[in-house]
């Protein structure tokens, strides 16, 4: 049963992409009467993280075999609009050196933005994927997905996580690392399980005495096990300690992956059937499961409910920020002046400097709110602390890109303009961010007494790197202290190339 839906102009598809270190998954949905129908899926066994190389490149004929398909994919997105479209890659995207150039050649592939999400924001999606596909319940329910190159782990209740971890173990890394040429013994399970205690380990009490009454398995390699046990009258339903025993056993005995042959189990999940259940018999032994029920849900679920969820003001983002703001005693007050004035001049500006798109405002608003956050560690260069904890924080809802450009404009909001920090951005973001950083530190310095009464907004004037205030009344030539405030900001801008006049 999933969750209603509120009702809204949604007839449109919607589309997500989960690009996994394993396969690649791609899901169309549609809203009717409140309800979430899904109308298309595609699955490709790309094994990204196969192809990643010691130095973490990816080697050209993976890469090659992931480009093909992600063009097979944009044929189908064709139609939809973009805003109608997610696309997150995850723990092999996440390790991709730079100087590969792959994150690039994807989103030209697939003519359409890829976001990389930490491991944490990982679980939170598939965790609300899995929830949407159960009966409402207010049990604690402990979710195990188990990808290519990382294990989600998560405890909750009803649609909210609570407990969340992602573990770098996966079938692909398990299966390259101990089962590299098919041979399976008795030594070689041993140690690959003990490899995937010892990545438990940090989190095993806090996992294993959660609280948690039913546990429940996601994503292929669990489907596949769960299929198998049942397939062969080992379990009943769901996967059982004692059928994922005799799974082991069985592997063993038949000592090569080429030897297995299993109802329930295909081809292409083979070469990294056994890393996969060394990683599930390590779960099982050291969080204490004993039955596990298997979900049909995901990642990709999880992400068209969360972009449904966007489109009903129920952002995560939104969520998380207002939990910082209480976590690090951010003066509320203050916030709201900059945020107020910020949008002000974004309204003013945005049409010179292309910043339209809602995205802008969406940003430009999260910098506001958050951009004292770095009081908490020090007044002293408040702006790097701040940029710190945003940039290192497990942020829910936000992909790791979002999370740089919130702290590029936290970071750069006063003092000195951090040119540096943007250009290390991704070269479709650098300009955006630097006008939008200016929005913010203009508002900033209009609010520098933190007092409630309200200065003139004066009227802004842009065109291309050329920023003109103009303030009603010959106001600025009575208040001195703001004329030599920005005095020394047009000083500041100067310098990473902005000329700020004002009168």
């Amino acid at each position: 049963m999933s969750q209603q839906i509120p009702e809204a102009n949604l007839e449109e598809a919607i589309a997500a992409i989960d690009l996994g270190s394993n396969s690649f998954h791609l899901i169309v949905a549609r809203v009717i009467e409140g309800h979430l129908q899904i109308i298309d899926k595609m699955k490709e066994m790309v094994r990204l993280g196969e192809g990643l190389t010691a130095d973490k490149r990816l080697d050209p004929v993976v890469s090659k075999r992931a480009l093909e398909c992600l063009s097979r994919y944009s044929q189908r997105l064709r139609p939809l609009p973009a805003e109608n479209i997610r696309v997150v890659g995850t723990n092999t995207m996440r390790q991709i050196h730079p100087d590969d150039n792959f994150h690039s050649l994807a989103e030209k592939a697939l003519l359409h933005p890829i976001e990389i999400i930490a491991g944490r924001e990982e679980a939170r999606l598939v965790y609300l994927g899995v929830a949407h596909g159960l009966a409402a319940a207010n049990e604690k329910r402990l979710v195990v997905d188990i990808g290519g190159g990382s294990t989600e782990l998560i405890i909750g209740e009803g649609y909210l996580p609570h407990e969340r971890e992602s573990l770098h173990m996966g079938c692909v890394s398990m299966s390259r690392r101990f089962f590299m040429d098919g041979v399976i013994t008795d030594q070689a399970m041993h140690e690959a399980e003990l490899a995937c205690a010892l990545e438990i380990r940090p989190v095993r009490n806090e996992f294993k005495e959660g609280g948690w009454i039913r546990a429940i398995g996601s994503s292929g390699t669990i489907k596949s096990i769960g299929n198998v046990v049942i397939e062969q009258g080992w379990s009943e339903t769901g996967i059982t300690r004692e059928s994922l025993d005799r799974l082991k056993h069985y592997l063993i005995d038949a000592g090569s992956i080429d030897k297995v042959s299993l109802k329930g189990l295909s081809e292409e999940r083979k070469p990294v059937f056994a890393g996969g259940l060394a990683v599930l018999s390590a779960v099982f032994e050291h969080i204490g499961i004993d039955h596990m029920d298997v979900s049909s849900e995901a990642l990709r679920e999880g992400l068209i409910y969360d972009m449904i969820g966007r489109s009903h003001h129920e952002d995560a983002r939104e969520r998380t920020l207002k939990t910082l703001g209480r976590r690090y005693d951010i003066d509320e007050t203050q916030a709201n002046r900059v945020e107020t004035t910020a949008l002000a001049l974004l309204d003013r500006a945005k049409r010179a400097w292309q910043l339209e798109d809602p995205r802008y405002l969406a940003m430009l608003s999260w910098a506001a709110k958050v951009h004292e956050i770095g009081l908490t560690v020090s007044h002293s260069q408040f702006q790097k602390h701040g940029a710190y904890l945003l940039e290192k924080s497990d942020l829910s809802g936000f992909s790791l890109q979002e999370q740089k450009v919130l702290a590029a404009l936290v970071r750069g909001h006063r003092r000195k303009f951090p040119s540096a920090i943007f250009d290390s951005l991704p070269r479709e973001v650098v300009t955006c961010t630097k006008q939008l950083c200016i929005l913010l530190r203009l508002s900033v310095l209009s609010h520098r007494a933190r007092s409630s009464v309200a200065k003139p907004m004066p009227r802004l004037e842009v065109e291309e790197n050329r920023i003109s205030l103009v303030f009603p009344d010959d106001w600025i030539n009575h208040h001195p202290l703001t004329r030599a405030e920005l005095q020394q900001e047009a000083q500041y801008l100067n310098s990473a190339g902005y000329l700020l006049r004002f009168s």
